[in-house]
């Protein structure tokens, strides 16, 4: 591993310039979106736009080049392999007809933020590491919205047809309950035929699905982030601890270098003796 090149990407004024240079690029993918922008300033927009592309491109020679003679180990991280796909997408030679598409891999190109930022990492890694969990509750959740969309059509069906009236009807409006939207006006419109079902139908939905599920969610959520953010600090004590070992390793190669090179001298100065006459 090159320790100086390793220093240097790993530094926080380097973290500061690429997190100064993906705001740029964000930026300019904002401005282009205007039309009349783009005419006026085009030439300068794609200068800009390229600047920023290289120093992206030599971003990732630099931290490729700081493992040494085994850059390979740079694709063993998955946030360097994400940089990765995102700048070989922006390299890549699109035809004037794909400049929509064109333009969509340069707008990605604020992601990379995420990389840069670890705290935005602990979050991302704490939701990927949440699906699987998250999964079970969401299978939760749909049994939920299937049985009370089942009961809805056949309580509030002849009612209400329009948000009861068939099975896919009934799970809109479930859905529209759920994120409260409007929720009253569904209310009212099938309270009319049945006031006390009506009350106990959607006060025990909303119970369930609004309240019960989205705590579910949070809890499964923070509870990644602690697992993620202990793994974190795990490994960044393993790090600390790998490279004082290796400091202390070489500090101790080195002494014993020195001894040789001593003990060579020694008995060079033995071997002279003994030729010289008496």
């Amino acid at each position: 591993m090159n320790t100086r090149l390793h220093s240097i990407v790993h530094s926080s004024w380097f973290s500061r310039l690429m997190i100064s240079v993906i705001l740029l690029a964000g930026l300019l993918a904002g401005v282009e979106t205007s039309a009349a922008i783009r005419d006026r300033h085009g030439s300068l927009l794609y200068t800009l736009d390229t600047l920023v592309l290289i120093v992206f491109i030599v971003e990732m020679a630099l931290k490729v080049a700081a493992y040494g003679r085994q850059p390979w180990r740079y694709f063993r991280d998955g946030w360097n392999v994400f940089d990765f796909i995102i700048v070989a997408v922006c390299c890549l030679p699109l035809d004037s007809q794909f400049a929509a598409v064109f333009r969509l891999a340069r707008g990605l190109r604020l992601l990379r933020l995420v990389t840069a930022v670890p705290k935005l990492q602990l979050l991302v890694g704490a939701l990927l590491k949440s699906l699987g969990a998250m999964g079970y509750v969401t299978l939760l959740l749909a049994l939920v919205f299937y049985i009370y969309a089942v009961a809805g059509v056949h309580l509030f069906g002849s009612a209400d047809p329009k948000h009861f009236g068939s099975l896919s009807a009934a799970l809109l409006s479930l859905f529209r309950l759920i994120t409260l939207d409007n929720w009253a006006d569904i209310f009212q419109s099938v309270s009319i035929a049945s006031r006390l079902p009506a009350v106990l139908y959607f006060v025990s939905f909303i119970m369930l699905g609004t309240m019960i599920m989205l705590n579910l969610f949070i809890g499964i959520i923070m509870n990644s982030m602690a697992e993620m953010h202990a793994e974190i600090e795990q490994s960044d004590r393993t790090r600390h601890l790998t490279e004082a070992g290796r400091t202390t390793l070489q500090d101790e190669l080195a002494l014993f270098e020195r001894q040789i090179d001593d003990l060579k001298r020694q008995a060079a100065r033995l071997r002279q003796r003994a030729k010289s006459p008496p």
